[in-house]
């Protein structure tokens, strides 16, 4: 019996821990300081779990936490997952996590090779899946040119004033429109501010939707060598430009202010007043939407191959999205940890599963039967490849062969 304990019982977190527990051979704890998110866990899954009232973002709690189990999946808000996944390295467990966590966890890599111990790191959307399937196009390739990511999880239903709420930690989604986003444009690592170039795009069963830059390349700006990158985020018109609004006026500031005798942090404030007009209500739907595409070279002819996947909420399990699409992959991903599948000491990028023999395509497989299907178009041209320029693009005839993984 493989002991598992998943850090955090939210959004995301429970329906790891349920997802899991699902799982022949496999005995599932959740741990939160929340009872109330315990208690959501627990419908969830039923008697299928145990529930923990624990700090985790105490590494010294975490830690004894992991020293109990066989395997740690990390569920935590990025500024917690850092410190959690090293806790649990230095406890010589495997960990999968699916924090977005602002530090690299590249500089865990030696310590958890020391341990003998392996560790896949952000392991869920958006990055996770758009990286595994990234890296899957360039291996499919004989010369990629070009990556090109868009993803965002969105209401079905708009309501104004915001157009969004939020699918995961609400402090996670601000960093999105904060943190510079880097881009690699003809083999240089470029830096664009939050919410910039924003784009009209047209996606199948949404309609349009507006992208922007968003620093969810992470690890690919370095382990995958490929001239022209970009990663952006999804959202309704509108969003974006009250969201700059919010961002100059000072609200998403951390630098404390004075307000009469007191000292506020914006964000804090912000946290306060916005964070309830950006929770699901109970029953409220949602969808995920993203696309994958890899250009480049194939047998001497330009080839693009594009994924799309449009997830709905599930009314049957009550799941959530992007609750399903974060934690479906880091849940087959773990499987395959518990089980010895994938065993090789270190840190793991999820582009980086993509070079171990059939572990992506696994991945593909679990998720296709939970129901998260992203579908795969290939087009390729039907002459030679050459040296592309806009008019060259617009001139090419395609042919369409369809997938589905």
């Amino acid at each position: 019996m493989t002991k598992v304990v998943v850090l955090g019982s939210g959004l995301v977190g429970s329906v790891l821990a349920a997802d899991l527990a699902a799982t022949r051979g496999f005995r599932v704890a959740v741990a939160d300081r929340d009872e109330a998110a315990l208690e959501v866990a627990r419908r969830r899954a039923g008697r299928r779990i145990a529930t923990l009232v624990a700090d985790c973002g105490d590494p010294r709690v975490v830690r004894r936490l992991a020293t109990d189990a066989d395997l740690v999946v990390g569920a935590l808000p990025s500024h917690l997952g850092h410190a959690a996944v090293k806790a649990t390295i230095e406890a010589g467990r495997p960990c999968c996590d699916i924090s977005f966590m602002p530090e690299d966890p590249a500089d865990l890599d030696a310590l958890a090779r020391r341990k003998g111990v392996p560790v896949v790191v952000d392991c869920g959307v958006a990055p996770g899946l758009t990286h595994m399937l990234s890296a899957l196009g360039v291996r499919r390739l004989d010369r990629a040119e070009r990556i090109d990511i868009v993803v965002g999880g969105l209401p079905r239903r708009r309501t104004w004033p915001f157009e969004y709420k939020a699918g995961f930690s609400p402090f996670d989604v601000i960093e999105e429109y904060v943190r510079p986003a880097r881009l690699v444009e003809h083999g240089r690592v470029v830096v664009r501010e939050a919410l910039s170039e924003p784009e009209l795009l047209e996606f199948p069963g949404v309609g349009t939707l507006e992208a922007f830059n968003t620093d969810g390349l992470r690890s690919l700006l370095r382990t995958i060598d490929v001239p022209h990158m970009r990663e952006r985020t999804l959202r309704y018109p509108g969003h974006i430009e009250l969201m700059r609004v919010l961002r100059e006026t000072g609200l998403f500031g951390l630098d404390p202010v004075e307000v009469g005798k007191h000292r506020i942090r914006p964000r804090d404030l912000l946290a306060r007043l916005l964070f309830p007009k950006w929770t699901f209500e109970e029953g409220e739907e949602d969808l995920t939407a993203m696309r994958v595409v890899v250009e480049g070279t194939l047998a001497g002819r330009a080839t693009r191959l594009e994924w799309t996947l449009l997830d709905r909420h599930d009314r049957d399990s009550g799941f959530s999205s992007m609750s399903r699409t974060t934690a479906f992959p880091a849940a087959a991903v773990a499987r395959m940890i518990g089980t010895g599948l994938l065993s090789a000491p270190g840190v793991h990028e999820p582009e980086r599963l993509a070079s171990m023999e059939g572990v992506v395509e696994s991945v593909l497989r679990q998720i296709a039967d939970r129901g998260v299907r992203p579908r795969l178009r290939v087009l390729v041209e039907d002459r030679a490849a050459a040296p592309r320029t806009r008019a060259t693009a617009r001139r090419s005839r395609t042919t369409t062969r369809r997938r589905s993984r």
